[in-house]
C-alpha cells in the first residue's frame, strides 16, 4: 500500500496526465508531434526530478509515478526523463537515453528533439550531445529515433541502469494493463447485443475474468521487483516481472480486442492506443524469453539444492 506522500504524489499525476495525455495529443504523437504543453507541465511541476536524491522521494515513487504514466499513454518519455535526471543531474536540457549499438545509439524516445543522449553499454554508461539523428517509431507510433553522439564523456551509474529501465517498461505496462481491463469493463456495459448488455453473456464474463486474473498477476510481479530496488534480488525480480508482464500482455491485449469486436481495431477508439504500446514496451530493454534466459540462468548456477529457498523466499 502507498503512504500518504506517494498517494497525492500518483493523484496529483494522474490529473495532470488526464489533461494532457488525451486521445487528440497521442494521435498528434503519431504524426511526430511533441506533447509540449504535458511537457512543461511536468517540468514545472517536478515531475522529472522526482528521483533525485535532494528531492525527498522514494525511489519507488519514480515507478508509481511510471504506472500512473501507463495508464494514460503519455506522450512524452518520462521514464527516461525522470531517470536521466537521477543518473545526470538537473541540467535544463532535454537528455533521453538509448542502448549502444555499433557507432550509434539505437531506440532511442525523441531523440531527434534530445539535446543529448545517455548511451548505455555492457553495464556501462556515457552521455554526450546529439550530432545526427535518423528518426523512426515503434509499432505504437512513438518516437524511437537512432542518433550518432559527440563531446562524449563516460558517467558512473552504480545501480544496474539496464534493470532499472527494464522495470520501467514494467511499470508502463502493470499501469497500461490496468487501463486496458477498465476499457474492456466499460465496453461490455455499454455494448448491448440481443437487448442486453454483452456483459451478462458468459464467454465475456469469462474473458473479462481471465484480464482481471491476468493484470492482477501482472501488478504483483510489477510491485515484487520495485520492492526489490536496492536488494541483492534486483535483477532477479526484474527478470521475473518483465518476463510475466510481457506474458500478460499478449493475453490481456487479445481478449480485450475480442471484446470490443470490430470497434477496437479502428483508428477512431482510444484502446489501439495503449494495446501497441503494451506490445512496443514488452520488446524494450528486453523481451520475455530475453529475461527468462537469465532468471534461468541465475538458477542454474543456484544449483538444484538451491532453488526451492530461492522461490519461496525473498531474501
Amino acid at each position: 500500500m502507498m503512504n500518504e506522500i506517494t498517494q497525492m504524489l500518483v493523484d496529483s499525476a494522474a490529473r495532470m496526465f488526464a489533461d494532457g495525455s488525451t486521445k487528440a495529443v497521442l494521435d498528434d504523437v503519431e504524426l511526430g508531434v511533441y506533447p509540449q504543453a504535458l511537457h512543461d507541465m511536468v517540468v514545472e511541476n517536478g515531475f522529472d526530478r522526482i528521483g533525485i536524491a535532494a528531492e525527498g522521494f522514494a525511489t519507488t515513487d519514480v515507478f508509481e509515478l511510471l504506472k500512473s504514466a501507463g495508464r494514460f499513454a503519455v506522450g512524452v518519455p518520462l521514464a527516461e526523463m525522470v531517470l536521466a535526471a537521477r543518473w545526470v543531474g538537473e541540467s535544463g536540457d532535454f537528455v533521453s537515453i538509448g542502448v549502444v549499438e555499433g557507432a550509434r545509439v539505437a531506440q532511442v524516445p525523441w531523440g531527434r528533439r534530445a539535446d543529448r543522449v545517455l548511451a548505455l553499454v555492457d553495464g556501462a554508461a556515457r552521455i554526450g550531445h546529439v550530432c545526427h539523428v535518423t528518426t523512426g517509431t515503434n509499432i505504437a507510433g512513438e518516437p524511437r529515433d537512432t542518433v550518432t553522439l559527440e563531446a562524449v564523456e563516460e558517467i558512473a551509474v552504480d545501480e544496474g541502469p539496464f534493470e532499472m529501465l527494464a522495470l520501467s517498461r514494467v511499470a508502463l505496462m502493470a499501469g497500461c494493463l490496468e487501463r486496458v481491463l477498465d476499457l474492456g469493463l466499460t465496453y461490455a456495459g455499454e455494448r448491448e447485443q440481443f437487448g442486453r448488455p454483452i456483459s451478462k453473456f458468459q464467454a465475456i464474463q469469462h474473458a473479462l475474468a481471465v484480464v482481471a486474473a491476468e493484470v492482477a498477476a501482472a501488478k504483483r510481479a510489477a510491485d515484487a521487483a520495485i520492492d526489490a530496488l536496492g536488494g541483492e534480488r534486483f535483477a532477479q525480480e526484474v527478470a521475473a516481472a518483465k518476463a510475466r508482464v510481457g506474458e500478460a500482455v499478449g493475453i490481456v491485449a487479445e481478449a480485450v480486442h475480442q471484446v470490443h469486436g470490430a470497434m477496437g481495431f479502428t483508428h477512431e477508439h482510444e484502446l489501439h492506443h495503449f494495446t501497441r504500446r503494451l506490445w512496443a514496451w514488452r520488446d524494450e530493454y528486453g523481451n520475455e524469453v530475453f529475461w527468462q534466459r537469465r532468471l534461468g540462468g541465475h538458477l542454474a548456477k543456484l544449483g538444484a539444492d538451491h532453488v526451492w529457498d530461492f522461490v519461496a523466499t525473498q531474501s
